[in-house]
C-alpha cells in the first residue's frame, strides 16, 4: 500500500489558478522574490526566535535591545549577523564566555530553508503568503520548545490568512477553507474534551487545538487527516531519535511527559499545504 504525496500546493489549487510568470533579474535569470526572500529570511529566522523567547513572557519585542541571557551585556550590531556571528563567536559571548545556545542560529537557517523551500515549489503571488505560513509556523514551532505554549497573536491571525488566501484562489476553496478551519477546531476541541473526560487531565492543549483549526482553513478538511498523521510520525521519531542519542534516558510515551505537540503539527500543515495530502491506496 504505497503513499503518494502529490505534488504542488494540491492538484485543486493548481487546476483553479492562473498565475503570472514571476518577474526575473535580467542578468541571472533568478527570480527577484527569490533574492527578496533568501536574504531575510535568517534575519526573520532570528526575530522568530526572538518573538517565541520573549511573547510569552511578556518581555519587549522591538523597544529592548538584544543581549547576552547570562551578563545582560547590550550586543552590537556586529554581534547580531544571523548565523555568521554565532560561528565568528565559536557559540559562545565576547564578553562573559558563556555559551550561546545553538538554538538561535538553528532558526536562523530553518528560516533559510523554509525560504529556498517555498521558493522552489510555490508558484506566483502565492510564494508571499507561503513564506508567511512557514515562518509563522517556525515561530510557533520555537514557541513550543521554549515554553510548551502558542500564542493566540499568532495563531488567530494564521487563521484569517488561510482564509483569506483560499479566497483569493477561488470561491470553491475559500468556502472550503472555513468548513476546514471549523472542523480544524470542533474535531480538535472534541478530542481534548473526550480525553479529559476518560483520563482525567488534558491530552491536547488549546493552542495545538487553535493551529489545527489554522490547518484546517489553509488545507481544508481533507489534508486534516494527513497533518495529523505527519505530526504523529514525526513526534515518535523525534523521541525514538533522542533515546538512540541517550539524551533522553528511558522511552516513556505517557500522558505525563509533555511533548511541544504544536512543532510536529506545523511540520504536518507546511509539508502538506506544499505538496498536498497524503493518499492511500494500491499502486
Amino acid at each position: 500500500m504505497p503513499l503518494h504525496l502529490h505534488p504542488g500546493l494540491s492538484s485543486i489549487q493548481k487546476n483553479a489558478i492562473e498565475l503570472p510568470a514571476a518577474s526575473n533579474d535580467m542578468e541571472t535569470g533568478v527570480p527577484i522574490h527569490f533574492w527578496i526572500l533568501l536574504t531575510a529570511a535568517p534575519f526573520l529566522g532570528s526575530f522568530a526566535d526572538c518573538v517565541a523567547q520573549r511573547l510569552p513572557v511578556h518581555r519587549p519585542l522591538v523597544a529592548a535591545r538584544s543581549q547576552c541571557d547570562h551578563c545582560a551585556v547590550v550586543l552590537a550590531p556586529i554581534e547580531l549577523v544571523p548565523v555568521v556571528s554565532w560561528i565568528a563567536l565559536g557559540g559562545k559571548c565576547r564578553h562573559c564566555l558563556a555559551r550561546i545556545s545553538p538554538v538561535y542560529a538553528i532558526a536562523e537557517l530553518s528560516a533559510a530553508a523554509l525560504a529556498l523551500w517555498c521558493a522552489a515549489v510555490v508558484p506566483g503571488w502565492l510564494i508571499w503568503p507561503t513564506a508567511a505560513l512557514g515562518w509563522t509556523l517556525l515561530a510557533l514551532a520555537l514557541m513550543d520548545f521554549h515554553h510548551l505554549l502558542l500564542a493566540d497573536i499568532l495563531l488567530l491571525p494564521l487563521v484569517f490568512l488561510g482564509i483569506a488566501v483560499n479566497f483569493s484562489i477561488s470561491e470553491a476553496l475559500g468556502l472550503a477553507s472555513l468548513i476546514g478551519a471549523a472542523i480544524g477546531f470542533g474535531g480538535a476541541f472534541a478530542i481534548r474534551e473526550i480525553y479529559r473526560l476518560v483520563r482525567g487531565r488534558d491530552g491536547l492543549g488549546l493552542g495545538d487545538v487553535k493551529l489545527l483549526a489554522a490547518a484546517g482553513a489553509w488545507i481544508s478538511w481533507d489534508g486534516l487527516p494527513s497533518v495529523l498523521f505527519i505530526a504523529s510520525v514525526t513526534a515518535l521519531a523525534s523521541c525514538l531519535i533522542l533515546w538512540l542519542l541517550k539524551l533522553r534516558p528511558s522511552l516513556r510515551l505517557s500522558s505525563d511527559d509533555p511533548v511541544p505537540f504544536g512543532i510536529f503539527l506545523a511540520i504536518g500543515l507546511w509539508i502538506v499545504w506544499l505538496h498536498g495530502p497524503i493518499r492511500f491506496g494500491f499502486a
